[in-house]
């Protein structure tokens, strides 16, 4: 029985880590495509006179869309921005306790973000529902359901991912390795 759960672990990370690395590299191409933008309306103003109309509004949109997306690769490769300098000293005399830590305060993450998602779907349905949009009528308009839509499936993917950091520590360091389990889990 135990290892079945084992390789249910190991599947749901799996596919855990592929969906957000594929994330991320939409992310990535966002950013590229808003660089593009960016290029295009600085040749256009200095060369033209004629600025992309909506040129904020795209920024706006694209900042959120870049956050949310690569935000679950992020908490993947345990690149968040974080002190855990008294974590790296305690590992060295005490790595029982430094795991523990870690532990906890990945639970806290997970449960953090899901209240995120949990607060932010209604305002998708909300926004999906009403086809609310931002930006300067007549000069540029989007929707604001797909930014919600990100921000809801970032937050599930992120609570997942730190869920998976719980239940599958790496065993040198705490940090996760949840495509493999340690040896007290196999």
């Amino acid at each position: 029985m135990l290892r079945l759960i084992t390789s249910g672990v190991r599947a749901l990370s799996s596919a855990a880590n592929w969906v957000a690395i594929g994330a991320n590299a939409i992310g990535t191409l966002i950013v590229l495509a808003l660089v593009m933008v960016i290029n295009y309306d600085v040749v256009a103003r200095g060369f033209f006179n004629a600025p992309f109309r909506g040129a904020v509004e795209v920024v706006q949109f694209s900042m959120v869309l870049i956050v949310f997306l690569q935000l679950p690769d992020v908490v993947r490769t345990n690149r968040l921005t974080r002190s855990d300098g008294f974590l790296i000293l305690l590992e060295a005399s005490r790595p029982k306790l430094a795991a523990t830590i870690r532990r906890v305060i990945n639970t806290a993450s997970a449960i953090f973000m899901a209240l995120v998602a949990y607060a932010i779907w209604p305002e998708f349905l909300e926004m999906y529902e009403t086809k609310d949009f931002f930006g300067v009528p007549g000069i540029f308009t989007a929707p604001w359901w797909p930014i919600k839509l990100a921000i809801y499936l970032s937050a599930v993917l992120c609570t997942l991912m730190f869920l998976l950091k719980v239940l599958v520590p790496d065993t040198k360091t705490g940090a996760a390795q949840p495509s493999e389990p340690s040896e007290d889990n196999a």
